[in-house]
């Protein structure tokens, strides 16, 4: 499962926002652009798959596409609406490059605020050469920044999204676990609290493939889909260790060469201890990209964000037994409470 790794998971960026903002600046004026952009290039699905022109490996996956979308809305009550029964060819290799950003020494990463979202860790371009004309100016102020291409984007049920050009390749788990990510943040999304949000998407994507794959009898699949989740937690291991490590050495407040020495050092063992772990790993793994760049604080920002809620989000749904629909209406219960009282109940250390 390839497409689930920390680029992947990492990557979708929701910018419907950009949209209903009273004044437009040049930020704002070039996602409304890409945004429209990427509306008008929409077809249905059922368009694509009848037309005798379509490649038969685009077909295939988009009948797949389907399948999946009603399963989504049928068996795991996810959203029933137009997102993914639309395909849309982008003509490039990513839909959006998403720029983060911490500083020198700290893990805390730097956000940015907007309507109807809230505050998130990213800003998004539909350019890349607009993300990486911003990231250089937030490099000469001094922090730590990071540009990531996504395949995958999100507008969180403002618009009818639609399967991009960029998944084609995808495995058909892939394409589940994206769609049924998606959805969740369409079926439920707290303002200010992507830890919350994220958790859940994270969720309802591993419960949801795990049922899909059984629904189908696909029981070699479905211990390929267990095997990388495994890998992937042992990855994300790794780089909370790091993170953690970093955040001590960070508190110490020491000499800033020192500092910067320690820090070049503990990014060296990470990349040492990333090589041993995947010795034991046959094939490819679907990390080595992210591990191959130069790693700085804001590589690690996100991290934690799609983490800290889940084992707590996990324990909520095996309390009912694995009902879905009593797990959606106990997150609402959650959404609904004071951010430090959801945070005590699902995203604490007892978690």
């Amino acid at each position: 499962m390839d497409i689930s790794s920390i680029t992947r998971r990492l990557g979708a960026a929701a910018l419907a926002f950009s949209l209903i903002l009273p004044m437009a600046g040049c930020y704002e004026l070039q996602a409304i652009g890409g945004q429209v952009s990427l509306l008008s290039k929409r077809q249905s699905i059922a368009l694509v798959i009848a037309n005798p022109a379509t490649a038969q490996a685009l077909r295939s996956q988009l009948q797949a596409v389907s399948s999946i979308r009603d399963f989504a809305s049928r068996e795991l009550g996810l959203p029933d609406n137009g997102s993914y029964r639309a395909y849309a060819d982008i003509g490039r290799s990513n839909v959006v490059w998403n720029v983060f950003a911490a500083p020198e020494f700290s893990v805390t990463p730097r956000q940015w605020c907007y309507p109807v979202i809230g505050c998130v860790a990213y800003r998004g371009y539909f350019a890349e050469s607009g993300a990486h004309e911003y990231a250089r100016k937030l490099q000469a102020q001094g922090l730590d920044v990071t540009v990531k291409g996504a395949t995958a984007y999100s507008t969180l049920g403002a618009f009818d999204d639609p399967v991009l050009s960029t998944m084609v390749g995808w495995s058909d788990v892939d394409l589940a676990a994206i769609i049924f990510h998606e959805l969740t943040h369409q079926l439920l999304y707290v303002r200010d609290d992507a830890p919350f949000n994220e958790a859940l998407a994270t969720l309802v994507e591993e419960e949801g493939v795990r049922r899909w794959l059984l629904a189908q009898a696909r029981e070699k699949d479905l211990a390929g889909f267990s095997d990388s989740q495994t890998r992937y937690a042992r990855v994300i291991a790794l780089l909370l260790d790091t993170r953690h490590e970093l955040e001590k050495l960070y508190a110490s407040a020491g000499d800033p060469s020192a500092m910067r020495a320690s820090k070049a050092a503990l990014f060296g063992q990470l990349r040492q201890r990333y090589q041993q772990l995947k010795s034991g790993w046959s094939g490819t793994t679907g990390y080595d990209s992210w591990f191959d760049g130069k790693l700085n604080n804001a590589d690690l920002v996100s991290i934690a964000t799609y983490q800290a809620c889940l084992p707590g989000l996990k324990r909520e749904l095996a309390a009912l037994e694995g009902d879905l629909p009593a797990f959606y209406r106990r997150a609402r219960e959650l959404a609904k409470m004071p951010a430090a009282q959801r945070d005590g109940q699902v995203c604490g250390e007892a978690s």
